[in-house]
């Protein structure tokens, strides 16, 4: 019997540790707030996940230590601009022989590490015992059991492998990949993608113009990826193209409803205030532009998203700089 310690009790946390259970694997989750995780242990989690009950095989405490004595896999889904603070917490109560499972999508500020980056460096984890999954993986869908497909990618495919095992339900299909690179890249990027097609909504804008954004943001993502180390049949795969489809085109998506508010007028503080959960995009968004400015890397949607987020630029000012741009070849 497989047991996994999850760390985080948010919508995905919470979601993923389902499907873990699903799969037969005992869940012990972590969290802050005591009444959250009596909740958990009623069985449901009607702050992230209202009118969803949770299966059998999910336990909940405020102990990390608890949570984590004797996991064969530790999975990491708290927001990434805190990982790095958590885990200095949490890293000698890691077992040496844990695979730990990063299911967060962003880049650190400030580092611009990804965050199998970080979980190595504070850690002190291996990179063979690190495991990214990602994927189109909107929590509620999940929760509901609706079937989904996600990435499991690991440097080491045994241990890809043992984690896949751990989290494949009826309903849940994991497929192994050796690129953590790609992998990681994809899910950071997209949630930026997806402010852009959010504010293209909010500004009333139809399918032509979501769809050039996804298509020509799918390039920026690629060309950084690879100039990361990253495989580019990762990026037309899912933890490519699959999870920036999901992202940018669901009302799910927190990254796109943020920045639907954006394209309607909104200010960013004021839509800080009405978001109930964390729209990684939002501060990724800065961490990402570096990296690419970094490595030398064109990405003129991720820098035109930057600029409203934390430049005060306008959306249309936004819209009328990417269209002016000078023209190149498609493929360039």
């Amino acid at each position: 019997m497989t047991t996994a310690a999850v760390f985080g009790t948010g919508s995905w946390g919470t979601a993923f540790s389902a499907v873990l259970a699903d799969s037969g694997t005992t869940v012990r989750m972590w969290g802050r707030r005591a009444e959250l995780v009596e909740q958990i242990n009623a069985g449901s989690n009607e702050v992230y996940l209202p009118g969803i009950r949770l299966p059998e095989g999910i336990r909940a405490t405020t102990d990390p230590a608890e949570a984590t004595d004797g996991a064969d896999i530790v999975v990491l889904a708290v927001p990434s601009q805190t990982l790095r603070e958590n885990l200095e917490g949490w890293a000698h109560l890691i077992p040496r022989n844990a695979a730990v499972v990063s299911l967060m999508k962003g880049v650190e500020l400030g580092t611009t590490k990804r965050m199998s980056e970080v979980i190595a460096e504070v850690g002190g984890v291996e990179p063979e015992r690190i495991v990214v999954v990602t994927g189109p993986n909107l929590a509620r869908e999940i929760a509901l059991r609706q079937p989904a497909a996600s990435v499991v990618a690991c440097t080491d495919h045994h241990m890809a492998e043992r984690v896949a095992a751990a989290c494949a339900a009826p309903y849940f299909r994991p497929y192994t990949n050796s690129d953590v690179v790609g992998s990681e890249l994809g899910g950071a990027v997209k949630n930026v993608i997806a402010l852009a097609v959010g504010i293209a909504e909010g500004m009333g804008m139809g399918d032509n113009s979501k769809a050039t954004i996804i298509t020509r943001g799918l390039a920026e993502t690629s060309r950084l990826g690879v100039a990361l180390g990253g495989e580019p049949a990762t990026f037309a795969g899912l933890a490519g193209v699959g999870d920036l489809i999901a992202t940018c085109m669901s009302p799910l998506s927190r990254n796109r409803t943020f920045g639907v508010n954006l394209g309607r007028g909104m200010a960013v503080p004021e839509v800080i205030a009405v978001t109930r959960q964390t729209a990684e995009g939002v501060k990724s968004c800065d961490s990402i532009l570096q990296l690419a400015r970094d490595h030398g890397v064109d990405v003129p949607i991720i820098e035109q998203v930057a600029a409203v987020v934390h430049e005060g630029r306008t959306p249309q000012q936004v819209v009328e700089s990417l269209l002016s741009r000078a023209r190149k070849h498609e493929l360039d």
